[in-house]
């Protein structure tokens, strides 16, 4: 059992080690978790609903997710492909637009939760 436990440490840390290298090597990645952190503020502040912020947080870990996939396809294309070719390129282009997808989907959905709260609020506020 302890062997069990220690593997799936051992994941969790290969996991984090995996997000570290998209911090370290993606500037887009600093956006997302910049936007990440302000949306979770936003959503505190709002008191929003638990559904609203089951949908929030699908959101962010879909953007997060395609980010990491993005990554990792540009990643193996590089070692597969060190010399420019139109195959890798595409490839990398098509996991680019996944990326740029869910990050707009992301956009839009936040508007759609956040914005009538928001709106209100900050009405009330001036």
């Amino acid at each position: 059992m302890s062997q069990f436990i220690r593997a799936r440490l051992r994941s969790f840390r290969y996991a984090f080690a995996g997000w570290g290298v998209v911090l370290k090597n993606e500037p887009n990645s600093w956006i997302h978790a910049v936007v990440s952190v302000a949306v979770i503020a936003v959503a505190f502040w709002l008191h929003l609903p638990t559904r609203d912020w089951a949908v929030l947080l699908l959101t962010i870990a879909l953007v997060w997710a395609a980010e990491f996939f993005n990554t990792a396809v540009e990643t193996v294309v590089d070692l597969a492909s060190p010399e420019q070719h139109p195959l890798a390129k595409a490839a990398k282009d098509v996991s680019a637009a996944g990326v740029l997808l869910t990050a707009i989907t992301a956009v839009l959905i936040g508007l759609l939760i956040l914005g009538p709260p928001l709106w209100e609020k900050l009405q009330n506020i001036a």
